[in-house]
């Protein structure tokens, strides 16, 4: 016997390597023996992902087959799940929101002995139709505990009543694999037909209306200082930016089939990054990955007031109203304009990637947080 506790974390994100940072750096920690699950083949927002375990890896990858994995509020795993929770766990830890189908199925078959938590973005309280609401009963009763991807979320577990344990817990990121690269920045740029110092505005995304992409676009058109601009995303909002961007020829690029780890190169590329997300009814901003990927490569961030962003951001980068287009125009031509404010706000990026978003200082809080579980 090792004497090591052992952990099951369950997500569909897990079938992108990139995305399984969390459970390799609980395993790399040495006092945990980890199995990460993810369906062996599913679709996500920018196609299908087909879970490869890579050899060097320190957590068991299981890919498990999947029904229903067209959406993820509708998707079940597979038999073999079923068989890998009546092992004898210390912790099983879901990387999926309380609601979703996978949810109850993991809820009912976790050994009622055994620390069930779950994780959630959820950053405005909802009433969800059948059965989702009845799938969220049912998960919520049996879980010992809960980690909110932010402040906003951990807000509404309280304001929903919730008692059992709860931590609030950001997402990581790979600050080896996201970061500053001056050469990679001469090559992106270089690739993009872009061999001066114009500053570029960038965008890292999905193409929907909730996301800003029509402020954006009407806040480029407002500048008077010069500019270039990369979007990079997929959506069905692709043909307006493309229809948009012929006015500007070769001065805006837009690319739609970047893979996430292929995300660094473009950041590199970029002398600011902007997410203008926009409150609606149903939806505010449940964190923005793509600030904290911009902080690890040290582009300067200019976002919104919604929702998580202004604890994501903290002072190392600008906020502006979400509404204040007028705003929106004032900070870009500032930020265009003062190369030395940029370099600040790089410096203060990194270091608050470093400090707060690594992928080594979110997993000792998750760690704390299953000891206190497992007492």
């Amino acid at each position: 016997m090792t004497g090591r506790r052992r952990l099951l974390t369950i997500a569909h994100s897990y079938c992108v390597e990139l995305n399984r940072r969390l459970p390799q750096e609980l395993a790399r920690r040495g006092d945990w023996d980890v199995t990460a699950v993810a369906p062996a083949r599913f679709r996500g927002d920018f196609g299908w992902h087909k879970t490869t375990a890579n050899p060097d890896e320190p957590c068991r990858v299981v890919p498990v087959p999947v029904h229903f994995g067209g959406r993820v509020h509708t998707m079940l795993y597979g038999g073999e799940l079923a068989r890998l929770l009546q092992e004898p766990w210390d912790v099983v830890h879901c990387w999926e929101e309380p609601y979703v189908a996978s949810a109850a199925q993991i809820a009912s078959a976790t050994k009622l002995r055994v620390p069930l938590v779950f994780a959630t973005f959820q950053n405005i309280v909802k009433r969800y139709l059948p059965p989702f609401n009845w799938i969220e009963q049912s998960a919520m009763r049996r879980a010992d505990g809960l980690i909110a991807f932010g402040h906003t979320a951990r807000r509404v577990l309280d304001e929903r009543g919730w008692q059992q344990p709860a931590r609030t817990i950001p997402p990581g990121v790979d600050v080896n694999h996201f970061r500053r690269d001056p050469e990679q920045r001469e090559r992106t740029r270089h690739e993009l037909g872009w061999r001066d110092d114009t500053p570029v505005i960038g965008f890292v995304g999905r193409f929907v209306p909730e996301k800003g992409i029509s402020v954006l676009t009407s806040v480029l058109d407002r500048l008077k200082t010069p500019w270039r601009a990369l979007f990079i995303g997929s959506g069905p909002l692709e043909s307006d930016v493309r229809s948009w961007s012929r006015q500007y020829g070769d001065r805006v690029r837009v690319q739609t089939s970047v893979a996430h780890h292929e995300v660094p190169a473009y950041l590199n590329g970029m002398d600011m990054l902007c997410a203008p997300s926009q409150t609606t009814a149903k939806w505010r901003e449940q964190f923005g990955r793509m600030l904290t990927e911009a902080f690890a490569c040290g582009v300067p961030v200019v976002a919104s007031d919604s929702g998580e962003i202004p604890h994501v951001v903290g002072d190392a980068g600008v906020i502006v109203g979400e509404g204040d287009r007028d705003a929106w125009v004032a900070a870009l031509e500032a930020l265009a304009g003062d190369p030395d404010r940029r370099e600040e706000l790089a410096r203060r990026g990194r270091d608050r990637a470093e400090s707060v978003y690594a992928w080594p200082v979110i997993a000792r809080q998750h760690v704390n947080f299953f000891k206190v579980l497992t007492r």
